[in-house]
């Protein structure tokens, strides 16, 4: 259920100009209630929800969803693609170099792209994408142990 004044994952779907199904409904919904979730995690989340849904359906849900700008996806060196909810606010991500952990982390600075590249090769820059690597607190406290 949404909160009043904002509109549901179906009326999310159809303002995108998707077709709405259940599958893309409880996918769109286990991704936001999840933190960066791969695809296996994403699909057993769907199947939770909805019953059967084949790897290469959710493949293609989340490839139109992340197209409409309803999901973000995001892919840290090493690891699979993960996917998350929060869209449109340029920020970046943290991830452990133990665990795989990833975190959401605000802004660099000030609003998009947060970041001045020293030459744009004559591009028209309008999103930074930054990921900064280290040790999540579990992985540093077992580390210090």
């Amino acid at each position: 259920m949404s909160a009043p004044g904002n509109p549901t994952p179906a009326e999310e779907l159809r303002g995108a100009g998707l077709r709405v199904t259940a599958a893309r409904v409880a996918l769109l919904e286990t991704v936001r209630d999840g933190d960066h979730l791969d695809v296996e995690t994403i699909a057993s989340g769907v199947r939770d929800r909805v019953g059967h849904i084949s790897l290469q359906a959710v493949y293609e849900a989340l490839h139109a969803l992340t197209a409409a700008g309803l999901v973000r996806r995001i892919e840290p060196a090493g690891s699979p693609a993960r996917f998350e909810g929060r869209v449109g606010d340029n920020h970046h991500h943290v991830v452990c170099r133990s665990c795989g952990a990833v975190a959401d982390v605000d802004c660099a600075v000030g609003h998009a792209p947060c970041l001045t590249a020293s030459d744009d090769n004559g591009f028209s820059i309008d999103e930074a994408e930054v990921v900064y690597w280290g040790l999540c607190p579990d992985c540093s406290t077992a580390k210090a142990s």
